[in-house]
């Protein structure tokens, strides 16, 4: 497939799901998406290795995407006294049971639907906290190589803690992602969640894609 016919499936796959799907989250509106997507989603040859990168200093994101997880802006409700972690478990999760003593906001106990695997996980915090993680769908050392790496860190913290691009899922399977991206990596279930994710993430935030992701994610889009 060739790389403009790529780029053509994306925004075309892309700009559909925005006008009903994801509208509330993103930003032009409903009316203006397709248009605005067209040429965000560029296609680079392979995907570039750019120094600096460092998950492990610190915890959680490290020091180039700032810690996890702040209360941001950016996540459900904003500045709500909650860390994003948190709130984005009471967003994935149901039947969910809110610690009290918190203004809402400590995940006690849930259930999983996950999106990668479609089974179903019991979420415990007090006997295995571990057990439900919170993915970047777009992962953060591949938003570095792809362009975060010339944002500045309030950026870079925006993008680690915006809900488009975060997913609750099983430890294991967000263990076995890592940081994988589409051409290496596709998920058993709802695979056109991801890829629109992936893309709308990558149109949100004028990130590049490489070659081969670009065509695992038109593969997928296709199938929607």
């Amino acid at each position: 497939m060739k790389t403009s016919h790529v780029i053509v499936a994306l925004l075309l796959a892309v700009g559909a799901w925005l006008v009903y799907d994801h509208a509330d989250e993103l930003s032009p509106s409903t009316t203006d998406a397709p248009v605005a997507l067209e040429g965000v989603v560029d296609v680079v040859a392979a995907r570039p290795s750019v120094p600096g990168y460092d998950r492990d200093c610190g915890r959680g994101h490290g020091c180039v995407f700032g810690p996890a997880w702040s209360d941001d802006v950016d996540a459900p409700g904003g500045h709500n006294g909650c860390d994003t972690r948190n709130d984005i478990l009471r967003r994935d999760l149901h039947d969910v049971v809110i610690k009290s003593g918190t203004p809402g906001c400590v995940v006690l106990t849930g259930s999983l639907a996950d999106p990668y695997t479609g089974d179903e996980l019991a979420f415990d915090r007090t006997r295995d906290a571990a057990g439900v993680q919170i993915d970047h769908v777009f992962p953060l050392a591949a938003a570095w190589d792809h362009g975060a790496a010339a944002w500045d860190s309030e950026r870079r913290r925006r993008f680690a803690n915006d809900p488009l691009n975060l997913l609750a899922t099983t430890g294991s399977v967000n263990q076995s992602k890592g940081d994988s991206t589409p051409g290496q990596w596709m998920p058993g279930h709802e695979r056109c969640r991801y890829a629109r994710a992936y893309v709308a993430v990558a149109g949100r935030y004028g990130l590049t894609v490489s070659r081969g992701d670009a065509v695992a994610l038109s593969e997928a889009l296709d199938g929607c």
